[in-house]
């Protein structure tokens, strides 16, 4: 079925691909450029983070100041003092 190939001869496999000739390194006509959707993507995603923030905003300022129990009080609640 398949045989084992050593490690040395895999990697000498890929790091000795040659170049081609007409390549340009990844730089072709379309480096650098973008799209009208992708400006419109990056807009509703600077909308969508503002109404984010400024939920959690609301949020945190109906959070209370401190998370400790209240000190006991000295009155006791009792409906029949009046």
């Amino acid at each position: 079925m398949l045989a084992r190939v050593p490690l040395q001869d895999t990697v000498a496999l890929v790091v000795a691909q040659p170049p081609t000739s007409n390549d340009p390194g990844g730089q072709r006509e379309d480096f650098g450029k973008s799209s009208p959707l992708g400006l419109l993507l990056l807009v509703l995603f600077f909308i969508a983070v503002f109404f984010l923030v400024r939920s959690m905003n609301k949020h945190l300022r109906n959070l209370p100041a401190s998370f400790d129990e209240p000190p006991p009080s000295d009155k006791k609640d009792d409906p029949s003092q009046g």
